[in-house]
């Protein structure tokens, strides 16, 4: 017998089926769209109290809000082409890495390919490990990367080396001790069509996390340099 699905499948159901985005939801729910991606992807839950404030919210009766209903079928997207380049890209900067996603233009694809540069060098640096849904692919284009992962010990790549994980595992990529700024291509692949948006949010937590900890950093001495070496 199929496991009943979980809140987080059936919240990402009904915002298919009403083809709302992760931004729209929160706003027509009240709650923070950082809340409602770790919902959808089980790695938090309601009580019940605020179940029911959601269902209001959402113009549902509670037990609208468990309701199940067929998967649509998909229908298939061709011929799409998409040309581009850094310079025409999303750019998304935190303390320690800046994102580069490219193509954006085109929807419900399958592939989110970014260009990041990573500066941070330590595991405090870069905070809890990064989950998220689908497969992705790494290629090191410059510098040297440390690449931790949940279940294997740490390695180290170089340019044109790479490496392909499957991203619920909790991983970071760090910049290492030698390395000023390593730049990598990363591909993330999934099944999920607001990966994109929950991948900016995983950056905003990221951003949060590197604030507080410059915040509870010692202060730097006097009259250093902007490019003083670290």
């Amino acid at each position: 017998m199929a496991a009943p699905p979980t809140l987080g499948a059936l919240l990402r159901g009904m915002r298919s089926r009403e083809g709302w985005t992760l931004k729209e939801m929160s706003a027509k729910s009240g709650i923070p769209v950082s809340t409602l991606s770790k919902i959808e992807h089980d790695r938090l839950t309601l009580t019940y109290d605020k179940l029911q404030t959601l269902a209001q919210r959402l113009g549902l009766r509670l037990s609208e809000l468990f309701a199940e209903t067929a998967d649509e079928p998909v229908q298939p997207i061709t011929a799409r082409r998409s040309l581009g380049d850094v310079a025409r890209s999303v750019r998304v900067e935190t303390p320690n890495y800046d994102y580069y996603y490219l193509c954006t233009e085109l929807r419900r694809k399958r592939m989110i390919p970014v260009v990041t540069k990573i500066r941070a060098r330590s595991a405090e640096e870069f905070g809890d490990l990064v989950r998220h849904s689908g497969e992705e692919f790494l290629y090191v284009l410059s510098g040297k990367v440390v690449v931790q992962t949940e279940f294997y010990d740490p390695v180290t790549l170089g340019p044109g080396e790479v490496l392909y994980i499957d991203s619920s595992m909790g991983h970071a990529y760090l910049a290492a001790e030698d390395c000023e700024e390593a730049e990598v291509l990363a591909v993330m692949s999934s099944a999920e069509e607001e990966l994109m948006q929950s991948l900016l949010t995983l950056h905003e937590e990221q951003r949060q996390g590197a604030v507080a900890v410059n915040e509870n950093a010692p202060a730097p001495a006097a009259k250093a340099g902007r490019g003083q070496k670290r």
